[in-house]
Order: C-alpha cells, then sequence, then structure tokens
C-alpha cells in the first residue's frame, strides 16, 4: 500500500454484510478481558498441580514471549503486507490489514478480533497439547498468548494514547513512521529490536545523501 492511501479520523466499512461488519468491531479491551484469565488461570493451575515447576514456568514463558514476538514481525511483514494479484488476494490483504492503513485511526479496529485470536490461539495450543510435555509446554503457551495481549494493547495505545515515556514516544515514531511515510519498514509494533535485528527498520538519511 502507497504510503498517502490513508483517511484520518474517520472510520470506514470493512463489510458489505452487517454481520461481518459487525463482527469485525472489538472494543479494545476485550482480549485483555479474554485471555489474561485464560493466561493466569493455566499458569496458576500448571503451578498448583505440579504439572510445571517455577523455573521451567519463566523459561517457558520467556522462549513462549520471543517465539511471540518473531511471530508479530513475520505475520505484520509476510502475510498482512502480502498485497498479491488477484481479486482474492486484495480482497484477502484489505481485510487483513489494507483497512487498518487506510483508516489507521479507527478506534474499533486496533486490536485483533476474536474471530482470528481464537483460532489462532487454539491452533497453537492444540499443536502443543499434541507435542505433550506439558512441564514445558503450557507455559510456553502462557508465554505466547501474553506476549500477544501485550502486543494488542500496545498496539492500540500507539494509536490512541499520548505516550508519556521516551520509550513510548521512540516505539510511536516507529510505528508512526510504518504508517505514514515507510510502510516497507519498522514492522516491529511492540518493540523496535526486531527491525534492527530484521534489517528492516527505517533510517533516515543523511543530509548528504539527500544532496
Amino acid at each position: 500500500m502507497k504510503n498517502d492511501e490513508y483517511i484520518r479520523h474517520v472510520s470506514g466499512r470493512m463489510f458489505d454484510n452487517a454481520f461481518l461488519e459487525f463482527c469485525s468491531r472489538i472494543h479494545p479491551a476485550t482480549p485483555a478481558i479474554v485471555y489474561i484469565p485464560v493466561v493466569v488461570g493455566l499458569m496458576g493451575w500448571g503451578l498448583w498441580s505440579g504439572t510445571t515447576r517455577p523455573l521451567l514456568a519463566v523459561e517457558g514463558f520467556a522462549a513462549g514471549a520471543l517465539t511471540w514476538f518473531l511471530m508479530e514481525y513475520a505475520i505484520h511483514r509476510f502475510i498482512f503486507h502480502w498485497e498479491g494479484k488477484g481479486r482474492l488476494a486484495k480482497q484477502f490483504h484489505f481485510i487483513a490489514h489494507g483497512y487498518h492503513h487506510q483508516y489507521p485511526d479507527d478506534p474499533h479496529r486496533l486490536v485483533m478480533p476474536l474471530g482470528a485470536s481464537i483460532p489462532l490461539a487454539l491452533l497453537i495450543g492444540g499443536g502443543l497439547w499434541w507435542v505433550g510435555k506439558p512441564a514445558v509446554t503450557l507455559p510456553y503457551f502462557c508465554g505466547i498468548v501474553a506476549a500477544y495481549l501485550f502486543y494488542d494493547i500496545t498496539h492500540w495505545a500507539l494509536h490512541f494514547l499520548k505516550p508519556r515515556t521516551a520509550w513510548g514516544r521512540a516505539l510511536r515514531a516507529h510505528h508512526m513512521a510504518h504508517h505514514f511515510a515507510c510502510p516497507d519498514r519498522n514492522f516491529g509494533i511492540s518493540n523496535r529490536w526486531i527491525d534492527y535485528v530484521m534489517g528492516s527498520v527505517r533510517r533516515r538519511d543523511t543530509a548528504s545523501e539527500r544532496s
């Protein structure tokens, strides 16, 4: 998507079908309401029942969080920004991410709808259940879900709130540059380091390079 194809401070329509249009909108607090009890409940049960141990829980949780950060980057860069050439491919891109770039200030489409996040969580959770070894895979799953939730809340805050810390201002500038200056750079949302690692961070031109 070109960086000038956006409309500020308005909401648009994603679907002609009224039911799909309703389902595509989500209150930004919904992911926290749904997934915080999942993470706390599973981790609490795992430790209380002896399914996992504190050290394994910490290590598995951290590994899961790192996994999500990599997933976040890969999904954003290679799936959300894949536009394709056919009609269906372009329609998929618009629904998955193109709408958000066109209407970046829509407050009801700043976090992932449950119709997308729940199937993804079930797919990951089911795969880890099949692997077995719950002492590791249970906190690993919780780490993925918690990091996803951090990503969703961060993305909402970057668009909706005024940051009060240097970290928040830097992260917001990083994401706003992706929206309005360089949609082919700065794919990290909950963090900036991954763009430095992957070589996709936006680097400002020096005066000599511009002349």
